[in-house]
């Protein structure tokens, strides 16, 4: 008996070691990135809360902090809506190819070219847009502005370098791209074979199959995608940076050469002036855009607790 008692607890102490163990790391780590998060948040909150409140000459012709950062909110948020509304459906159609579609000859090079985008750093964006891409957009544009400048998006006038808000987004989307095509991807080749055979075996069609088995299934992992694309787009710094041409107030011309830019690249094209009253106004618009992003990720967070406790009963 005693033998059997000692052979057990050598069988079961390493595990219980390896638990705590590996225990302390995951404790560890989380800690560490709550930890880190805190401090940024300390660090925006003290050197930008002055920034609130700075002699007007500071804000640039804006009068109040808030009106010199609306127009950069905006920018913010409509580049990045751009960004969403082009990548999203390609993300979700190439992440189904991949998944569903395609032969595995296909489909493997195809991911794998896919998710070699996410390793080109920004300014290599950047730069093919501002010196080839956005000069291509031109004549498109010009179309836009001819045939459809009775709509507030294309009424030009048109700039004619291709510098706008339209060429800034549509870059930003082949940059969201592979994040959002690569989680979509896993998380729809993760829908249990027994859920999409039950539906073929009823009669459905493969996109209905897709929509009733696979969709379900893979909401909330879709909305953490998009949600993560959407926090790289908001905060992205150099491609913008690069490509828009920036200095203009609230509109919704997307083509024109009068654009609101965005914080981030707000905050680096201004950073170099140097005098402790921007700085803190630039850290202060740094706040806001760490709040904006708390705020998105916190709303996925939500949806996809929903979902599945949706998913759950």
């Amino acid at each position: 008996m005693s033998t059997t008692s000692a052979s057990s607890t050598r069988n079961t102490a390493p595990t219980q070691t390896g638990d705590r163990v590996f225990s302390g790391i995951a404790r560890t780590a989380g800690l560490a990135i709550v930890v880190a998060l805190a401090g940024v948040f300390v660090f925006l909150a003290i050197e930008g809360i002055p920034g609130f409140f700075q002699p007007e000459q500071f804000y640039k012709g804006a009068g109040s902090f808030w009106g010199y950062v609306d127009n950069l909110i905006f920018g913010t948020v409509l580049v990045a809506t751009i960004a969403l509304i082009v990548a999203v459906p390609l993300a979700f159609g190439i992440a189904l190819v991949v998944s569903h579609y395609a032969p595995k000859w296909i489909a493997g090079p195809v991911a794998y070219v896919i998710d070699l985008l996410a390793a080109v750093p920004s300014v290599v964006f950047g730069l093919w847009g501002i010196n080839l891409f956005a000069p291509k957009m031109v004549p498109l544009y010009d179309w836009l502005h001819e045939h459809l400048g009775f709509l507030p998006f294309f009424k030009g006038p048109v700039n004619p370098v291709g510098t706008t808000l339209l060429t800034t987004g549509l870059v930003l989307a082949i940059m969201v791209l592979p994040i959002i095509t690569a989680i979509s991807r896993e998380v729809f080749t993760q829908t249990p074979v027994l859920h999409e055979e039950a539906a073929l075996a009823l009669g459905a069609t493969r996109w209905e199959m897709i929509r009733l088995a696979v969709f379900p299934y893979a909401r909330s992992g879709m909305v953490s995608a998009v949600m993560l694309g959407l926090g790289r787009a908001l905060g992205e710094t150099m491609a913008v940076a690069m490509v828009l041409s920036g200095g203009g107030g609230i509109s919704f011309n997307l083509i024109t050469n009068s654009n609101p830019t965005s914080i981030a690249a707000n905050i680096a094209s201004q950073y170099k002036e140097n005098t402790p009253g921007t700085l803190h106004v630039l850290i202060a618009t740094g706040l806001v855009l760490f709040l904006i992003t708390f705020l998105v990720n916190f709303a996925a967070r939500w949806i996809v607790a929903r979902n599945e406790r949706r998913m759950s009963r």
